[in-house]
């Protein structure tokens, strides 16, 4: 049985992956993650490092974070509970999608997944209380590498569905991008 459905978004190389639970009357069981069901975008990547958050009020973003290079990652995300809006933004140099950004809901009732290739910002607004998302990544986090856009550049202008009720103080303090920015070069 085929557990995942692999759809293009609007950005090159992103992909939305929906799972396919098995369903009866005692719940489901349904497969996050298999490296050869996923073989045709995952390639040979490893998953290096799992990650799982919870974000406790409605409204909250996170992010927009990113790896530099040589530490660029591939991510996988789902919401394990709740609802998201899931936001990735093209980073890399070259680029026909250079900046432009893609949003997803995520949750619990839709059972998708973002595959986010190497080379792209990722973050995401709370839409309810209590969302948990969990992260695979192809590599493991490096804090010197870490980086960040911030959330409300104009020049990004994401459309947020609510309110911004909360962002950490690091994601507040990402600057705003100049025209030096030149991107990711991978």
């Amino acid at each position: 049985m085929k557990r995942f459905n692999v759809a293009k978004s609007s950005i090159n190389d992103l992909r939305v992956i929906h799972r396919q639970p098995i369903s009866d009357e005692r719940g489901y069981l349904e497969r996050v993650f298999c490296s050869d069901e996923l073989k045709s975008i995952i390639g040979q990547r490893n998953v290096m490092q799992i990650n799982h958050t919870l974000t406790g009020k409605a409204g909250t973003v996170r992010g927009m974070h990113f790896q530099h290079p040589p530490y660029a990652e591939m991510k996988l995300v789902s919401c394990l509970r709740g609802e998201v809006f899931d936001v990735s933004i093209d980073l890399r140099n070259g680029s026909p999608t250079f900046l432009h950004w893609h949003g997803e809901i995520l949750s619990e009732k839709n059972h998708r997944t973002v595959c986010i290739p190497e080379g792209f910002a990722h973050g995401f607004q709370s839409l309810t209380d209590n969302c948990e998302l969990l992260y695979l990544h192809t590599t493991t986090y490096s804090p010197d590498a870490e980086a960040g856009l911030n959330a409300l550049d104009a020049r990004l202008a994401i459309k947020w569905p609510m309110p911004i009720t909360e962002r950490s103080l690091r994601d507040k303090q990402h600057t705003m991008l100049t025209s030096e920015f030149e991107g990711l070069f991978l």
